[in-house]
């Protein structure tokens, strides 16, 4: 392989690298479609310039029909006249206009054929158009959609990167750590506070309702000194009363 062809090839290689990587098949498609229906003017134009040429053919065969009829009644009243000269000046005549009107009848048959093969390419192009244009908006529609889950799946693989996924990771830990942490102090302090207090609560209505019951069993006198079950009545604190009661009886036994 020469040096000229393989450089050729480098050049085509690189160039063709490039055009691929710039093409957007949206945009191809799309202005596939506006090259598809900016022809559709042209092509109706050149359907009409067949028709006008058809048209125009009939009207001169008609002209022509109605010119031989005329001639042919001026060479039968020239007959008729005993104008031989005259009749033979429209006989000529008449050939001529005979002869025009076998060759417009035989451009006509061509017109006719050609606007009809015109009007079938035209409507066969329109039916290919819009079977292009519905095929192409449906490829769009696809290349959006690919578009849509690439850039879904580079975010994906964002988020599994392994700095960005640490990071987030190692973040929410720590803030969770700090609000954990807040929230056992909070709960902490408020139940050292609130069992002290309610332990305080407590013990005063205790000792209300220890008092009460002294003071209703003082006005019953269930605390006399005959009476060996009214210290078993009184609980822990009466019980110790009882018990300086004791000590203080067995004192002076002694």
């Amino acid at each position: 392989m020469g040096l000229w062809t393989r450089m050729k090839r480098s050049v085509r290689a690189l160039f063709g690298g490039i055009i691929e990587k710039t093409e957007d098949p949206e945009l191809i498609l799309q202005q596939t479609i506006r090259d598809m229906r900016d022809r559709v003017p042209e092509l109706n134009n050149s359907v009409a310039q067949v028709m006008a040429t058809e048209k125009l053919l009939v009207k001169n065969k008609e002209r022509l029909e109605t010119q031989v009829v005329d001639l042919d009644s001026k060479i039968r009243a020239s007959v008729k006249m005993g104008r031989d000269d005259i009749a033979t000046a429209y006989i000529g005549q008449l050939q001529q206009a005979q002869l025009d009107l076998q060759k417009t009848g035989q451009q006509l048959e061509h017109a006719s054929s050609a606007s009809k093969q015109a009007l079938k390419a035209r409507d066969n192009y329109v039916l290919q158009m819009q079977r292009r244009t519905a095929e192409a908006m449906q490829l769009i529609n696809q290349s959006k959609q690919a578009k849509l889950q690439e850039q879904l799946a580079q975010t994906m693989e964002s988020f599994q990167l392994g700095d960005d996924a640490s990071t987030f990771n190692e973040m929410r830990d720590k803030i969770d750590r700090r609000a954990a942490a807040a929230e056992a102090k909070m709960q902490l302090g408020a139940a050292n506070v609130d069992t002290q207090m309610q332990d305080i609560e407590r013990e005063a209505l205790d000792m209300q309702l220890q008092d009460k019951l002294l003071a209703y069993k003082r006005d019953m006198g269930l605390l006399g000194a005959g009476n060996p079950s009214a210290p078993q009545a009184l609980p822990a604190e009466g019980e110790t009363t009882g018990g300086n009661q004791n000590g203080a009886g067995g004192s002076h036994a002694s």
